[in-house]
């Protein structure tokens, strides 16, 4: 019995000993300048997938009017069983048959054709497809401008959201000081309640405010991770602060680049030609048309040869067929008007396209010069704010000015600060606007 109470104390240590907990797995950290997430959302993006098919399929139909100006082939075979007839014959010893009785026909014919003259539609219809293979080239860059926009976007609000985070921080460790010698004061007799109860409350906004920025920057994570094809779970750290230098360049520049750069602007250019070069495609349904066809058959029996026998015979054909439709009702003139209102109003789009592009650049001058203005201000205010908290400190630890100077003090710091961190945003989402605007 002895030797089993070792054991038995050995099993009850064993089973109270905590188990050891499962390290969890750390969440994978992607630090990424604005450049690096612009080409990770650019290679995930399933819409420039869908894009890039629609490309494909312009291109698909491109080689398909390419192919409607070559010869083509084509090979028949067939069986065909007749019921019996009567068979003829001509008199003599021994008749003649002229129409015997073959109820059996195997047929096996090579056709081949070439077009030699459509009055130019063909080739029209092959600029048309090339025009419109263009287009959707300049619609991959459209998309690509735009996730680039959308990616840039994401990218300055979470690093807002994080500085504002900071900004707010800073303030919470200063109102925490400020709450810690409000309490020491009223300890010692120096302070009313509502002076400590004053910095709590103002404590209490300020943490309320550094939780919605908490929000605003989980949010604004998520989407950045979405956007640039990130894992679940994933954390995105960016390697950009807001600060920057800017350069503001003249407006007339800008437009002429707008419009030499605008993928926009090119695809629907492409697209003004395309119906163009269709509209003289249909015009050319009016001339007329000229081909070259010719066939090998190898039948049994060849009605071609007289007597028909049963047996296997060949002949061959080889033809110009000449087709000039004089009348159609109007058909023609209906598909040719059509066709050109419909040129006529991608050219209307077009001229449309180059007013709004210049207003989009103009806007987005403006709004840069405006934000520039903003944070000049925003940086004055947070400097005057900073100096006006030291002089508040300053004048409350000397007893001359009371606790409400001091806390307002702070509050038009953190007013300040947060004012002029939406100011950096403001000017890096207007440069991000105008290099969209411009096509770059």
């Amino acid at each position: 019995m002895k030797r089993k109470f070792p054991t038995l104390a050995l099993a009850l240590a064993l089973a109270a000993a905590p188990l050891p907990m499962r390290s969890e797995e750390p969440s994978e950290l992607i630090r990424v300048d604005l450049a690096a997430a612009l080409a990770r959302a650019r290679e995930h993006a399933p819409r420039l997938r869908a894009a890039a098919a629609l490309q494909r399929a312009a291109e698909a139909e491109q080689r398909g009017t390419r192919a409607l100006r070559m010869p083509s082939a084509d090979v028949q075979a067939g069986y065909t069983r007749m019921s019996d007839v009567p068979e003829l014959f001509l008199p003599g010893n021994p008749p003649t048959p002229i129409f015997p009785n073959l109820p059996d026909n195997w047929k096996l014919r090579v056709g081949a054709s070439l077009p030699l003259y459509t009055g130019g539609r063909l080739e029209r219809l092959a600029d048309a497809a090339r025009s419109e293979f263009a287009a959707a080239g300049h619609d991959v860059e459209a998309l690509r401008n735009d996730l680039g926009w959308e990616t840039a976007v994401a990218y300055w609000s979470l690093v807002t959201a994080r500085e504002s985070e900071r900004v707010l921080g800073e303030a919470l460790a200063a109102y925490d000081a400020h709450r810690r010698d409000a309490r020491n004061r009223e300890t010692f007799g120096l302070a009313a309640r509502n002076e400590v109860l004053a910095v709590e409350v103002e404590r209490s906004r300020a943490d309320l405010l550094r939780l919605e920025a908490g929000n605003l920057a989980a949010e604004a994570e998520a989407n950045l991770a979405r956007l640039i094809g990130a894992a679940p779970g994933a954390r995105v750290e960016p390697a950009e602060s807001l600060a920057a230098p800017v350069v503001v360049p003249e407006l007339e520049p800008l437009v002429a680049e707008a419009l030499a750069s605008r993928p926009e602007r090119a695809a629907l250019t492409a697209r003004v030609e395309g119906a163009s070069a269709r509209t003289r495609a249909e015009a050319a349904g009016a001339l007329p048309q000229v081909a070259l066809a010719a066939g090998f058959d190898y039948a049994n029996p060849n009605r071609r040869i007289l007597p028909p026998k049963d047996a296997w015979k060949t002949s061959w054909d080889v033809g110009v067929g000449v087709t000039w439709s004089v009348f159609d009702g109007g058909r023609v003139d209906a598909a040719e008007a059509r066709a050109e209102a419909r040129a006529d109003a991608l050219r209307q789009q077009l001229a449309d396209l180059d007013e709004r592009l210049r207003l989009e650049v103009t806007r987005a001058r403006l709004d840069l010069d405006s934000a520039l203005a903003r944070l000049r201000v925003a940086a004055q205010g947070l400097e005057a704010a900073r100096e006006d908290l030291r002089v508040a400190s300053d004048r409350h630890r000397e007893g001359v000015a009371g606790s409400s100077d001091r806390l307002d003090a702070e509050a038009r710091l953190l007013r300040a600060g947060l004012d002029h961190t939406q100011a950096l945003a403001a000017v890096r989402l207007s440069q991000a606007a105008l290099e969209r605007a411009t096509g770059r």
